[in-house]
């Protein structure tokens, strides 16, 4: 979610890439659900490994899910690395609608950071 609002709010000026710490291969359904309902297409995303990532070059390095701060490995060629802790909404339980709901939330929230961070560039 993150990375499609930065590409989204960059107009596809920024490099953007997501991993995570558990990949499946798979993006949830209920996340492509969420990001459908905003307009945004998530489809053709993948779940990568940070692996594939870490030894790149980044200027940033945003963390998003409350235990990937414990668990993503080092960076060491990145100049800046945040972390917004949200929780997982693929942990989210109930029926479908209780969960797609999380997924709501969650994207709502992703969006709200996304948006006041890159805000902060305007501002200089």
């Amino acid at each position: 979610m993150a990375e499609a609002y930065f590409r989204k709010f960059t107009n596809g000026q920024w490099r953007c890439a997501s991993a995570g710490t558990k990949p499946t291969g798979y993006v949830h359904p209920l996340a492509i659900t969420a990001m459908w309902e905003d307009a945004i297409d998530i489809t053709q995303h993948t779940s990568k490994s940070l692996q594939a990532l870490v030894t790149d070059e980044w200027d940033y390095v945003v963390t998003v899910c409350d235990e990937a701060a414990e668990t993503c490995p080092a960076f060491p060629r990145a100049s800046v690395v945040l972390h917004w802790p949200f929780s997982d909404p693929a942990d989210a339980n109930g029926i479908r609608e209780e969960q797609l709901t999380v997924f709501r939330e969650t994207r709502d929230a992703i969006r709200r950071r996304v948006s006041e961070f890159l805000g902060e560039f305007d501002d200089n």
